[in-house]
């Protein structure tokens, strides 16, 4: 496995590897570090699927706001560089701010409409930053394919409009998320969580049950505000539980719907804080085939 920090020494990398093996199929995993088994499944996914598989670890202050936890974000570089060698990762690519900002950014990738609800909403500019910070890792690695992990969707979303619309030549592979054994998803943030928000925090993956069982049992006459109702009397149930959002829309438009026989798939989404600390989760069903 080989750490690289520069740009210019990655992209010799790559270049040294189209050369000699113009065939090889080279898989991408962007994150910003503290890697769990939810970035390990996505460097397996990679792994099996490609020839040469690339992770970048980059904390990326753009799509920080200016009371969020960048200058806390958690990090572990000895731990980071274990996962992704166990993972059979080929090369680690690790910039430093200075190396991927050394000037104040003027060019902004923004992605209209669907940034505009749920994190868009409640978090201005993040998308912004994560347009922004994506693009410009996919045109230094110029990957086949790029693995993004369904626990954010609307990032998913996001990315895979941005890549259409720009014409750049990736592939998007969404994976699954994963989670704790009781529900919780992976998060690098689960990290902050205090024993008892922790204990509660299991209360967004109940919500997403509730939701199963409802759209399981009354598809046809479910409205989007009969199961949004149902969902925030869940979380409701923790009394450390701050709610942020919790919607039902389409996907991957995220546009409102009344009625779920609207849309041939609909997301569940949520964001929830305990004390400081601001979880998100969501799942998708698919309506029609």
């Amino acid at each position: 496995m080989h750490t690289v920090k520069h740009i210019q020494e990655l992209r010799q990398f790559i270049r040294q590897t189209r050369w000699n093996r113009p065939e090889a199929r080279i898989g991408f995993v962007p994150t910003m570090g503290y890697l769990h088994q939810g970035h390990q499944s996505l460097l397996d996914t990679a792994r099996r699927e490609c020839d040469v598989v690339v992770l970048s670890i980059f904390v990326n202050p753009i799509q920080f706001g200016p009371n969020e936890d960048f200058s806390r974000y958690p990090r572990d570089e000895e731990r980071d560089m274990a996962i992704a060698r166990a993972a059979g990762t080929d090369i680690v690519f690790f910039p430093q701010v200075e190396e991927m900002y050394p000037a104040p950014t003027k060019t902004i990738v923004s992605v209209s409409g669907i940034t505009q609800r749920l994190c868009g909403a409640s978090r201005p500019g993040h998308f912004d930053g994560v347009a922004t910070v994506v693009t410009k890792l996919l045109n230094i690695v110029q990957p086949d394919y790029a693995y993004f992990g369904m626990k954010d969707a609307q990032q998913v979303a996001v990315i895979e409009q941005m890549v259409y619309d720009l014409n750049i030549p990736v592939t998007i592979v969404p994976c699954p998320t994963v989670r704790e054994s009781d529900g919780l998803a992976m998060s690098s943030r689960n990290v902050y969580l205090t024993a008892e928000q922790r204990r509660q925090a299991v209360v967004l993956s109940q919500a997403l049950d509730t939701a199963e069982r409802m759209i399981r049992d009354k598809r046809d006459g479910l409205s989007a505000d009969e199961l949004r109702e149902a969902v925030t009397a869940t979380i409701r149930t923790a009394p450390l539980a701050e709610i942020d959002y919790a919607e039902v829309l389409s996907y991957p438009a995220l546009e409102p719907i009344r009625a779920l026989s609207e849309a041939d798939r609909i997301i569940v989404a949520l964001a929830v804080k305990f004390g400081s600390t601001r979880l998100i989760d969501n799942r998708l069903f698919h309506l029609r085939a």
